[in-house]
């Protein structure tokens, strides 16, 4: 199937490890052009080399933390200086800070407010007046199964997610006209760098193999396992696509089956 993705600018936040990275890729290979970020400047510079000699595309990575405003705003430059408009957003960050009630401080709530909500906001806000301007676009937001089903041990994930699922629902309806979706993903259990660290630190804690973690981990899921993060990535592409131009607005889990809810 022909996405029609080929030479579309696509702005890709966090990409260079985990679920950014897995999306970036498959946007490649449908043959968008794509302009991605990091904080790091090694593992950027080193993804988009390996993105852009396994599909072609051409890559332009760029050093950026996604939590601040001035970074944002020059991760969008890059991407209209090289190319000069942007089609696709896929709204991408790091987890926000994890703990209990009682011992996480305003500063760490904070953080969590300008990493997991803000940047979604402000990337938003920067390449949404261009894809009215063109009359096509496609924004893309990554969020958690938490928006749907929150966890005690990520309390200002599961706050703030929600959140972005409502925000995301409003820009759905106020530009589908223009020819713009918006929806967003809701990942399970995927098998990222992050997913393994922190599966690690659990099975340590509980005196279990990492082996024997993961497996007690994929009890809980119908489909028998975890995620591969090319799985989200080929579901953000397809997102992006024209083949799913009467898609949007929704909030598309992709978790195996753990979440238990219908909505």
């Amino acid at each position: 199937m022909d996405l029609g993705l080929k030479n579309k600018v696509a702005l890709v936040a966090a990409a260079s490890q985990g679920l950014g990275k897995a999306s970036a890729f498959a946007l490649a290979q449908e043959g968008a052009r794509l302009v991605i970020c990091s904080r790091r400047e090694k593992e950027v510079r080193q993804t988009a080399e390996e993105i852009s000699q396994q599909t072609g595309s051409k890559v332009v990575p760029v050093v950026a933390d996604v939590s601040k405003q001035e970074d944002i705003k020059k991760f969008v430059g890059a991407a209209l200086k090289e190319f000069g408009t942007i089609h696709v957003l896929v709204n991408n960050a790091g987890g926000p800070p994890t703990g209990h009630i009682t011992s996480m401080t305003d500063e760490e709530w904070e953080k969590g407010v300008q990493l997991t909500l803000m940047s979604a906001v402000r990337l938003s806000r920067e390449v949404l007046p261009m894809m009215e301007k063109q009359q096509w676009g496609r924004v893309i937001t990554i969020v958690s199964l938490v928006a749907k089903q929150p966890l005690n041990e990520l309390l200002i994930s599961s706050t703030l997610r929600p959140g972005i699922l409502g925000l995301m629902k409003v820009l759905s309806n106020q530009y589908a006209q223009h020819n713009i979706t918006v929806n967003t993903v809701c990942p399970g259990l995927i098998l990222t760098k992050r997913q393994e660290e922190l599966s690690a630190s659990r099975a340590a804690e509980k005196k279990m193999t990492f082996e024997e973690y993961l497996a007690d981990s994929a009890k809980a899921i119908p489909t028998g396992r975890l995620g591969r993060p090319e799985e989200i990535g080929n579901v953000i592409a397809f997102l992006a696509s024209e083949q799913a131009s009467y898609i949007n607005g929704v909030n598309l889990l992709v978790d195996g089956g753990i979440v238990k809810g219908i909505y």
